[in-house]
């Protein structure tokens, strides 16, 4: 059913934003040598630059009707569109796995604030974890089944009343900030630096290519599966309203909200913290149940929309007779436990420059081929019953996308495997190819895609 209005793509896209993870990103930022308001605009640059694709993309959802592994089919071939929508898939079951340890460190920290540090304990060998903390990691991933079990509309219902409770907590804790800093002037002179000891003021353009890939590539899953929520929306002008208020500027205030405090806690602590959790662990009395419960609430509504129900839908895709979008779901969870998730986020290096960028090589030239042939090839027009069939105009496998997205991955595959420290050194132009990755592999793809296909 069409039921979604602009308010609700908009209160959908403020739920996403205000998060554990988008808040680090933030930080990270700043930890690598950038200003804060250079950090905002950042960020903000690379949410107005994500939003071109999300909207374009989101386009056929909203006229067809349809989800993205279907629309893939038009530009992959029916069995073809198989190989994008699992490695969307994937990356999504990767941030599954964080934003459910996020959570799940936020009630761990609760119950050692209520109970005196009851189930802090010695690491297990395999995890790197204790038990407590694996405990509450499960038990937040638990608290997803409910609604993986009702389907979209429940988690549409709870984006649109945890919208406004989240900038209420965000600005809360920005008061709080303020306060406790004596005034924005002190939060704000808090040099880079002292964020993680290693970084240094002035390195913005020597990390900003890198850094605005990074940003988009954030929300760059979002951009291909956007046509999972757009098939509901009433009208193309829902869609696009409510992508355009809900996303670039609630995302540059979550951000400046992000370094404002980050740069308090230097005055307030003598240290920069930029995990929240950790900064709510050290608020003491009833604000550190309130700000956890909050960040809870905050994940979870993230985590449900942004990656639940893409690797759903696309392991449904696999085999739609046999898996279902619940069925789907739950397969989600069980790889999101099987990632050990906390190992991807235990730097800003790590989460920014290999797990951000490094996606986005491999989701940017997705992004290129679809808007290639949905917008250029087949000038938004699709037969909705072929997509369904093997034997249909479509096709079962389109050789140019697969040639064109293997081309587009190519060249950032030197440099993201000297980011993840997999090689040593390689050729200086590389890392500079992808410090562009996400660009890099759309305008390939994109190119490729269309010189193959009027051959």
């Amino acid at each position: 059913m069409r039921t979604w209005d602009w308010k609700a793509y908009s209160a959908l896209w403020v739920a996403m934003v205000v998060c554990v993870p988008t808040y680090m990103l933030a930080g990270g930022l700043i930890a690598s040598g950038m200003s804060w308001w250079q950090a905002v605009l950042t960020v903000l640059l690379g949410n107005l630059i994500v939003l071109f694709p999300m909207m374009l993309i989101g386009h056929a959802g909203a006229k067809h009707g349809i989800p993205f592994p279907v629309l893939l089919r038009s530009s992959f071939g029916t069995k073809g569109a198989r190989i994008p929508a699992l490695a969307r898939g994937l990356v999504a079951c990767g941030w599954f796995g964080i934003n459910t340890w996020v959570g799940g460190s936020a009630i761990y920290v609760i119950v050692n604030a209520l109970t005196g540090d009851a189930i802090v304990g010695a690491d297990i060998a395999v995890l790197g974890i204790d038990l407590g903390q694996f405990a509450c990691f499960i038990a937040f991933w638990a608290m997803h089944l409910y609604f993986i079990k009702n389907g979209t509309e429940s988690i549409r219902s709870l984006e649109t009343y945890a919208a406004p409770f989240l900038i209420l907590m965000g600005l809360v804790l920005l008061g709080w900030a303020y306060f406790a800093a004596g005034g924005f002037g002190a939060m704000l002179s808090a040099p880079s630096q002292f964020i993680e000891g290693g970084a240094k003021e002035g390195q913005f353009w020597s990390v900003f290519a890198v850094s605005l890939t990074g940003m988009v590539g954030f929300w760059a899953t979002m951009a291909l599966n956007i046509p999972d929520f757009t098939r509901f929306a009433k009208s193309q002008r829902d869609q696009i309203i409510g992508q355009a208020v809900g996303l670039p500027l609630p995302m540059a205030l979550f951000a400046f909200i992000s370094v404002a405090v980050t740069s308090a806690t230097v005055t307030i602590f003598g240290e920069a913290i930029w995990d929240p959790v950790q900064l709510a662990g050290r608020m003491g009395g009833l604000g550190v149940v309130v700000a956890l419960a909050a960040l809870v609430v905050a994940t979870l509504t993230t985590n449900l929309a942004a990656n639940v129900v893409a690797p759903a839908y696309g392991f449904s895709n696999l085999s739609p007779k046999k898996i279902s979008f619940k069925m789907g779901g739950y397969i989600t969870a069980g790889i999101g436990i099987a990632i050990f998730p906390w190992k991807l986020i235990e730097t800003s290096q790590g989460y920014i420059f290999v797990w951000l960028v490094g996606y986005s090589a491999l989701l940017g030239p997705i992004a290129g081929i679809l808007i290639a042939d949905y917008f250029f090839l087949r000038k938004r027009e699709l037969k909705a019953e072929a997509l369904f069939d093997h034997r249909g105009e479509y096709g079962t496998w389109n050789a140019a996308s697969l040639i064109a997205l293997t081309l587009g991955i190519l060249p950032n595959v030197p440099g993201f495997l000297h980011a993840a420290g997999v090689v040593e050194s390689v050729p200086v132009i590389f890392d500079s190819i992808y410090a562009y990755a996400w660009f890099v592999g759309l305008f390939i793809a994109a190119g490729v895609y269309m010189l193959l296909r009027k051959r």
